[in-house]
């Protein structure tokens, strides 16, 4: 670890980086050049005084995911995710876990999506990051680790991740997930995460193994999708996804129709703040 060399790294990229860039007010009285060091630390997920410390050349080494949550939280570039591993004495990702780090135009886009639902999923359903009013939508689906990161894999196993959905469209899913699942299996290989996730699968879940014998492939979902809120019952609401075809990635951004129910129920998402997890 090149202490010297993380903490100029991490103060240039740092200051090099305006509030609106990453979906902040300015403020009338800002004099600070670039952001600051609170403001890095609440989007890195982390105590002030830990990243601080990290840019003063004291405390431990990072550990790999909080590397990976300051990368993203500066909006760093594959290249220079890289090196801030490098430097602070990891190995470069390989090609799986780059598959985690979101590309600084997507997280831009996201910033400016800051009252819609919205999150950004790799191409096994892992939620990489949320809106506030998505993580009111359908909770916080950032914070699973291991193979349950994936939804096709909790989606099979925990009967939880269902309920966010209403009952009668979970054939439908099932299929859709696993369609989705051999199209990751087919491009990643045996060996892979979408390999390890299917192997599980297979061996848990007769309803898993049916489909995935019938090998379908492009599973047409409709173009409302509708989801069950414990509040606010069931809302219909369109899907809007773009594809990152370099990351793997796809965000997906949820509307409703103005004038409708679904419309209305939708703006009080915000207002009702983060839905509980399942217990």
């Amino acid at each position: 670890m090149d202490r010297a060399q993380l903490a100029d790294f991490l103060r240039t990229r740092r200051e090099a980086l305006q509030p609106e860039d990453v979906g902040l007010p300015r403020g009338a009285r800002r004099r600070s050049r670039g952001l600051r060091r609170e403001e890095v630390a609440v989007l890195a997920g982390m105590s002030t005084d830990y990243y601080a410390r990290i840019e003063q050349q004291r405390g431990p080494t990072p550990s790999e995911p909080i590397l990976a949550a300051i990368a993203r939280a500066l909006r760093l570039t594959l290249d220079e995710r890289n090196h801030l591993f490098r430097i602070a004495g990891h190995h470069t990702p390989g090609p799986a876990p780059l598959t985690d780090h979101v590309a600084p135009g997507m997280l831009r886009i996201l910033d400016r999506l800051a009252d819609t639902p919205a999150q950004v999923l790799t191409a096994l359903a892992e939620t990489l990051v949320q809106t506030r009013p998505a993580v009111a939508l359908v909770g916080d689906d950032t914070g699973h680790t291991g193979l349950a990161r994936s939804l096709i894999h909790r989606w099979f196993t925990d009967p939880h991740a269902r309920r966010t959905y209403p009952e009668a469209d979970h054939p439908l899913h099932s299929r859709a997930l696993t369609a989705d699942l051999r199209v990751a299996y087919t491009r990643q290989g045996p060996g892979s995460r979408a390999a390890e996730i299917t192997d599980e699968l297979l061996a848990r879940s007769e309803e898993f193994t049916r489909l995935w014998n019938q090998h379908e492939i492009g599973v047409r979902r409709p173009d409302t999708k509708r989801f069950t809120h414990p509040d606010l019952g069931i809302l219909e609401l369109h899907c809007h996804s773009l594809l990152d075809p370099a990351q793997d990635q796809i965000l997906l951004v949820y509307t409703a129709t103005p004038g409708t129910e679904h419309h209305d129920k939708l703006q009080l998402l915000s207002v009702l703040g983060e839905r509980q997890p399942h217990l």
